[in-house]
């Protein structure tokens, strides 16, 4: 069963084009096809295992791939993987910070990282940290921080340098219900103007903050539409679509 909706609103800010990447005898990703527009948020939903984070990883340059390839803001990840990853903010699912650096040591390391000095250093860092209602906690070591405020610093990083494509893998994993309902708002008002994709299997999640998801099952695109659609192709319910698209070949 295959379910595909196709948009055409903005030109593509990403496409993949035939992805795949075996491990030993494994193939994790096997042909992944699909693209993105400014403005959409687009869920990855799939069992463990299913090849969502392999792909972003791929997306992102961090993992090479196989075969086939992919275009971020116009930027090939083969041919030009510098301006590919200056296009794109990534959060991996572990959130990896500083423990010991305070929120404001942390985020001027990235944007140092990032190349930006003199003026546009300081307006920068004031800009992720009204964004991301970090300024309670600027001064505070990230180690004594909440969940939700350290996935908040994990947010503003990813923003600095105004990237066109957000990669967020699993952005809420861990957070109790109100900082769940804080980190999708945050997602849901940063794609006013990028494009962004998160990894979740969270079903809910999807619904909350979704244009678009697609399922990923054994490496490959399972279903790609809106949760609308999904709902409407699980009789109401989204995840009897998941289950029926994830297990009907087993």
């Amino acid at each position: 069963m295959y379910v595909a909706i196709h948009y055409g609103r903005e030109p593509s800010v990403i496409n993949v084009k035939k992805l795949k990447k075996r491990f030993g005898p494994i193939t994790a990703v096997d042909g992944v096809s699909f693209s993105a527009a400014k403005g959409d948020v687009l869920g990855f939903i799939g069992p463990n295992g299913a090849g969502k984070t392999t792909t972003m990883r791929m997306i992102a340059c961090l993992t090479r791939p196989d075969e086939g390839t992919a275009e971020i803001n116009g930027f090939d990840i083969w041919n030009d993987s510098l301006n590919v990853r200056r296009s794109i903010g990534y959060l991996p699912e572990n959130t990896p910070l500083y423990g010991e650096m305070t929120t404001l040591s942390f985020l001027r390391f990235i944007v140092d990282i990032r190349g930006i000095a003199g003026g546009d250093k300081e307006r920068e860092l004031e800009r992720v940290i009204d964004i991301c209602s970090l300024g309670e906690v600027v001064h505070q070591s990230i180690e004594t921080l909440s969940k939700g405020y350290r996935k908040r610093v994990g947010l503003a990083q990813t923003l600095i340098g105004d990237p066109a494509v957000l990669i967020l893998d699993e952005p809420t994993d861990g957070l109790d219900p109100n900082q769940k309902r804080d980190i999708r708002s945050l997602i849901v008002n940063m794609a006013q103007d990028k494009s962004i994709i998160v990894s979740t299997h969270i079903l809910e999640e999807i619904e909350a903050i979704c244009n678009r998801a697609i399922v990923i099952n054994r490496g490959r695109i399972a279903a790609d539409a809106t949760p609308e659609e999904f709902r409407k192709q699980g009789g109401g319910r989204i995840d009897e679509f998941f289950e029926t698209v994830t297990r009907g070949s087993e």
